[in-house]
C-alpha cells in the first residue's frame, strides 16, 4: 500500500527549506510521461488533506497527450476529476530549477478512497499482491540506457549525437566502457549524478555504452517495487532536465539510430521472505548452472519465459520499440535464459550467493517502469505457483538459435496481449482492456501518417 504524504513531512520539509516557492506534482501516465500541476508551496498541505483535483483520464492519455477514443475515459464519461495525494518520502528539491522549487510524486484515489485503477503505481501494487500474500517482497534494481543528442537535427533530418563540450566535436566511434567518453561528457554526467543525490535517486554506476553518445546509469536495489519504479521515472526526469540545461537532448527512445545499439531497460529481480532471506539463493549448488540457486529461481524464469510474449506490448509499447529487436544487438530476439550471458532475454548475473537474481532484458528504455515491473512480477509468480520448468539454459550465443516465441512487431504483440489470460488476471481486467485500447489508438494514429519512405519506394515505381 502506498504511504501518503503527511502534514508532519510537509512541516519538516518547509522548516528545512523555507525559501522554496513552488512544488511540481508529478503523475506518470501510461507512457511514463509526467503529467501534473505546479502549486505554490502554500498549497502543498492540500496533498495531505482533501487532495488536488485532476481528471482520471490524465493517466490514460496517448503519447501526444490526447484522449483516446478507444476508451471511455475523457471521451464519453464526462472526464470527471478525482483526488490526487502526495506520495510520502518523494518530496524533494529541484536542483536545476531557476528559482527554489520542489517536486513530489502523486497518486490518485477514487472518491471512496480506493486506488484509481489507471494509476500505473496501483497497477504494479495489484500485480505484486499474489507475491506479497505469500510473504515475499520483490527487490528491484533498474538500469536505463540513453543517448545524449544535439537538439538540432542533421541536414538529412536525422538526430545527431551531442557535441562533447571539452572536445567541441561529436563522438563518432563505438567506445564501450570508455573512460575518455565519460570524461568528455563529465560536466553533464556529474550534474546528473549530483541531482540524483539531492533528490534521493540512488544511482551508483555510470558507463559509456555500445554506441557514440550512449550511456547507462544503474539504480540501486530497492526492497520496494513501487519505490524502485519511482526512482526510475524520477531518474529519467533528472537526465532530461540536466541535459536540457546543458543544451542537449537526453533520449530514452528505444532505437534512435538504425545502425547503432538501442536503449534498453534491464530489470534485476530477487525475492526475500519475511526474514529477509533471498529465496532464490541456496546453500546447495545447482548442477546445471553451477550456482548457489534455489529451484524457485528456475520456476520464476520458466514463468517469465512463458509470459514474455504476453507482455511484449508493455515491454515494447510503441512502433519504434520493435526496431530495437535485432540479431547481435544486445536486445533479445527469443526467450532464452542463461548465466552471465548478455545474448539471452533472462540473464542470471554473476554474484555471490546472497545476491542471486534474474535480469530481465526485454524492455526498452521507452517503456513504463511500473507496468514493466508489474508484468515481470506476474510472470515470476505464475512460474513459482505453477512450479514451471524453464527448459535447458543457453550456454552459447542465443542469437544463433532460431528466432521465435516473441512478437517483434507491434500488431502481433497487441494481439498476443489481447488474448493473454495471465496479463488480464494480474493487471486487472479493466486495466488490461484500457491499456489495449490506448495502444490500439496509438497504433491506428501512427498507421494513418504516411512516412517519407513510402514516397521513396512507391510514388514513382508502382
Amino acid at each position: 500500500m502506498t504511504q501518503l504524504l503527511t502534514q508532519e513531512s510537509v512541516d519538516a520539509f518547509l522548516s528545512e527549506h523555507p525559501d522554496v516557492e513552488t512544488v511540481d506534482v508529478l503523475l506518470p501516465d501510461t507512457n511514463g510521461i509526467f503529467r501534473g500541476k505546479r502549486l505554490q508551496m502554500s498549497a502543498l498541505s492540500k496533498l495531505t488533506k482533501e487532495g488536488m483535483r485532476m481528471p482520471g483520464s490524465t493517466y490514460l492519455l496517448d503519447i501526444e497527450g490526447q484522449n483516446c477514443l478507444t476508451t471511455p475515459y475523457g471521451s464519453t464519461d464526462g472526464d470527471p476529476d478525482l483526488a490526487v495525494f502526495g506520495v510520502d518520502e518523494t518530496l524533494s528539491l529541484i536542483p536545476w530549477a531557476e528559482r527554489p522549487s520542489a517536486q513530489i510524486m502523486g497518486t490518485m484515489l477514487n472518491d471512496d478512497g480506493a486506488p484509481f485503477f489507471g494509476d500505473p503505481r496501483q497497477v504494479l501494487l495489484y500485480a505484486m499482491k499474489p507475491l506479497t500474500d505469500m510473504g515475499l517482497t520483490p527487490v528491484i534494481a533498474i538500469e536505463l540506457e540513453f543517448y545524449l543528442l544535439d537538439p538540432k537535427m542533421g541536414r538529412d533530418g536525422m538526430p545527431r549525437t551531442a557535441i562533447a563540450p571539452d572536445l567541441r566535436q561529436r563522438p563518432k566511434t563505438v567506445q564501450v566502457y570508455s573512460m575518455d567518453d565519460l570524461g568528455d561528457f563529465d560536466a553533464v554526467l556529474t550534474e546528473i549524478e549530483r541531482s540524483c543525490e539531492i533528490q534521493g535517486v540512488m544511482a551508483d554506476v555510470t558507463t559509456s555504452e555500445f554506441a557514440p553518445g550512449q550511456f547507462e546509469i544503474n539504480l540501486n536495489h530497492v526492497a520496494d517495487a513501487a519505490a524502485a519504479c519511482d526512482q526510475a521515472v524520477l531518474f529519467k526526469r533528472v537526465v532530461k532536465s540536466v541535459a536540457r540545461k546543458h543544451r542537449m537532448i537526453a533520449s530514452f527512445m528505444a532505437k534512435p539510430f538504425p545502425e547503432q545499439a538501442g536503449n534498453g531497460m534491464h530489470v534485476h529481480v530477487s525475492l526475500v521472505d519475511k526474514e529477509g532471506r533471498n529465496i532464490f539463493s541456496s546453500e546447495a549448488v545447482d548442477p546445471e548452472t553451477g550456482l548457489n540457486m534455489d529451484a524457485s529461481l528456475k520456476h520464476a524464469i520458466a514463468g517469465l519465459r512463458q509470459t514474455m510474449a504476453d507482455g511484449m506490448a508493455i515491454y515494447a509499447p510503441n512502433a519504434n520499440s520493435y526496431r530495437r529487436f535485432r540479431t547481435d544487438s544486445y536486445a533479445p530476439v527469443n526467450r532464452a535464459w542463461g548465466v552471465n550471458n548478455r545474448s539471452v532475454a533472462l540473464r542470471i548475473p554473476h554474484s555471490d550467493a546472497a545476491a542471486v537474481r534474474v535480469e530481465h532484458r526485454a524492455a526498452g528504455a521507452d517503456a513504463n517502469p511500473y507496468l514493466v515491473t508489474a508484468a515481470i512480477l506476474a510472470g515470476i509468480h505464475h512460474g513459482i505457483s505453477e512450479r514451471l520448468d524453464p527448459g535447458p539454459m543457453e550456454k552459447g550465443n542465443a542469437y544463433d538459435r532460431p528466432q521465435g516465441g516473441l512478437p517483434t512487431r507491434w500488431e502481433p504483440a497487441l494481439l498476443k496481449f489481447q488474448g493473454s489470460d495471465v496479463m488480464r488476471r494480474y493487471l486487472g481486467e479493466t486495466y488490461h482492456e484500457t491499456y489495449l485500447g490506448i495502444r490500439r489508438w496509438e497504433a491506428d494514429q501512427y498507421h494513418d501518417v504516411i512516412p517519407p519512405r513510402d514516397y521513396e519506394l512507391y510514388m514513382r515505381s508502382v
